[in-house]
């Protein structure tokens, strides 16, 4: 019995996420198509989303060749993605938006990102939905270190942000016998002379940073940053000889997330999918990552910025229709 082939595939979703600026739908997508005589459907598109399996492995598969196991940095982060006009789309809740300052409806996605300083690859991705599947976001981070750790990773840091740093979360990674650079909140009990623990935000701290003992776990390094606002930040790592120097260095590298953030939600579209059912949504935030990678491995082939490439894409429409505009007063 034959079976026919699909209309769409994934690539052609992530050609037009690619393309598209504003709309991000399966109706939009087939109405783009170039041959209109064989245009798939927008169901064809949607059939598209809807078969694609719930795990990552189709990420990894693409990502896997650009990315070095042994070296760079692991960094994980999560973000919501805005969806203030859902009234039934899957994975959407209450959260805090870090961009808003405030508790907005949205999809919170959790990413694992490689680095080597310079190139921004997403590894990996859950989507938080503890109502269902009873994983926090900490429960998340572990799971994708493991898979990490699976795939053969071996960094040379993990790099992750207040919200990580549980005692539960540095064991893992120790375990692992991997190192970290993370910030703790002010009142993090440590104890540096072994007197008792003490709120971190009570402790002498040198600028070249200070071993503690940090409450339920061990032996770190810890340094303040004040900025220029006034607004002080605890940075640990479980390397004591580490000085401020990497670790400002370190500090820059793990910025590097939030710039693939930015990307993924100006670029790639991933926050505008209005689909209702899971697989759908699951399936337009793995293609929106993969589009995000041929963005990046283009700016790093030719130096063109994410912004660029878009607009040379946009350019091209703009330029046919004032060649021959649709709209005017004759």
């Amino acid at each position: 019995m034959d079976i026919n082939p699909p209309k769409c595939t994934d690539i052609d979703y992530i050609n037009f996420l690619i393309a598209a600026s504003n709309v991000f739908s399966c109706t939009e997508a087939a109405r783009c198509y170039p041959d209109i005589a064989n245009a798939p459907s927008h169901d064809a598109f949607t059939r598209c989303l809807q078969r694609q399996p719930p795990d990552t492995e189709a990420l990894w598969e693409e990502v896997k060749s650009y990315v070095k196991l042994k070296g760079g940095y692991l960094i994980v982060d999560d973000s919501t993605l805005d969806k203030p006009y859902a009234e039934e789309i899957a994975f959407v809740r209450r959260m805090w938006s870090g961009k808003h300052h405030r508790t907005v409806k949205g999809i919170g996605l959790v990413t694992l990102v490689w680095t080597d300083g310079t190139t921004v690859i997403p590894i990996d991705f859950r989507i938080y939905n503890i109502d269902v599947d009873d994983k926090t976001k900490n429960d998340h981070f572990r799971d994708m270190l493991d898979k990490a750790e699976e795939r053969g990773f071996n960094p040379k840091f993990v790099l992750f942000d207040t919200w990580y740093a549980s005692v539960k979360n540095l064991k893992a990674i120790r375990k692992k016998k991997w190192h970290f650079l993370t910030r703790l909140k002010n009142n993090r009990l440590v104890n540096p002379d072994n007197k008792g623990n003490v709120p971190l935000e009570t402790v002498d701290i040198p600028p070249k940073g200070l071993v503690v003992h940090l409450k339920a776990y061990g032996f770190v390094k810890v340094f303040r940053i004040v900025s220029k606002d006034g607004d002080t930040q605890h940075w640990v790592t479980d390397v004591q000889e580490m000085e401020e120097p990497e670790r400002e260095d370190l500090a820059k590298k793990s910025w590097k997330i939030e710039e693939y953030h930015r990307g993924i939600k100006q670029f790639c579209g991933v926050e505008k999918c209005q689909a209702r059912k899971e697989e759908a949504q699951r399936a337009h935030i793995m293609f929106s990552l993969r589009a995000f990678l041929r963005l990046e491995l283009q700016r790093i082939k030719s130096g063109i910025s994410w912004f660029e490439s878009a607009m040379k894409i946009r350019r091209v429409v703009v330029t046919e229709y004032l060649n021959n505009p649709l709209y005017t007063l004759n």
